[in-house]
């Protein structure tokens, strides 16, 4: 039991990564919650599913395809609505969530209902990690997650644009007196936070089936997540991401499946009653307030 603890917990924290960095990610960029995150997960698990599954075309070529679309989903979504609201906190929670209601609830209206819909998994078989059997899928999870970390590491350090993003996250005022196009940047943080979002789904949905409901689950997630991490810190979302991914299996292991999102929901109310800006993040704590 310790080790299958071990080692799914370890894969359901590397999931809760995938699910959360591109949230995390437009958070810390360009303080923008979009509430719309876990809607273009899913419609990037359809566009996936009707290229690859419906239209035949090869799986490389099929998922590529998604995931730009879902950048650019992503960059029409701030410059038709975000850019108009930015800065007014409430409406831009309001007019986030209203796009991805309305991406959920119309793929819903449009038939896509049921566990008709699945991606077909990168590579069968099965291996064996301290003697607890894992999938290939899982496996893959797992190194993607990582690359993924490694790649916006690598684009964060050694490119202009990832330098830009750096320094917004950092000091926005700063990054804006030596130059930086605030609107330019946060355009590209909402894009790479959706084609996050994107490879996230097509990593995990070939676990199960490409649903609509899937959305809801994973913005909660990813905004449990980062409320623990601390909203805007990306090495918050990785530690809590696996603080909560344990919590989860062991909850599974020793309880019921469906309490994964009770614990995901109390981490929520704890961490705003006890830290409310979780473990690295930069609002004011309550006694800074008052």
């Amino acid at each position: 039991m310790f080790a299958d603890i071990a080692v799914y917990g370890f894969i359901q924290s590397v999931a809760l990564i995938l699910m959360a960095f591109g949230f995390s990610l437009v958070y810390g960029v360009s303080r923008l919650p979009n509430f719309a995150h876990g809607a273009l997960y899913v419609l990037t698990g359809f566009i996936a599913w009707a290229l690859v599954v419906s239209s035949g075309l090869p799986y490389l070529l099929g998922a590529g395809l998604a995931i730009l679309v879902a950048g650019a989903l992503g960059v029409a979504i701030y410059y038709l609505v975000l850019r108009r609201v930015r800065g007014m906190e409430v409406s831009e929670v309001i007019a986030t969530y209203a796009i991805g209601l309305a991406i959920l609830e119309g793929l819903r209206y449009a038939g896509f209902r049921g566990t008709l819909y699945a991606l077909p998994p990168v590579s069968e078989g099965v291996v064996f990690l301290f003697d607890v059997p894992v999938d290939h899928q899982r496996v893959g999870l797992v190194v993607m997650g990582f690359a993924m970390l490694a790649g916006i590491w690598g684009f964060t350090r050694y490119t202009r644009m990832g330098r830009a993003l750096k320094g917004m996250a950092q000091d926005e005022r700063a990054a804006m007196m030596l130059g930086i196009d605030s609107d330019r940047t946060a355009a590209v943080a909402v894009a790479l936070g959706s084609m996050m979002a994107g490879v996230a789904a097509l990593i995990i949905f070939p676990l199960g089936s490409v649903v609509v409901e899937e959305g809801y689950k994973v913005l909660i997630y990813a905004i449990a997540v980062c409320v623990v991490g601390g909203l805007g810190s990306w090495a918050g979302t990785v530690i809590a991401s696996f603080v909560l991914g344990y919590s989860q299996y062991i909850t599974v292991a020793y309880g019921k499946p469906h309490f994964q999102m009770v614990v995901m929901l109390l981490a929520i109310i704890a961490t705003l009653i006890v830290r409310p800006s979780g473990f690295f993040g930069k609002q004011k704590q309550l006694e800074e307030r008052v």
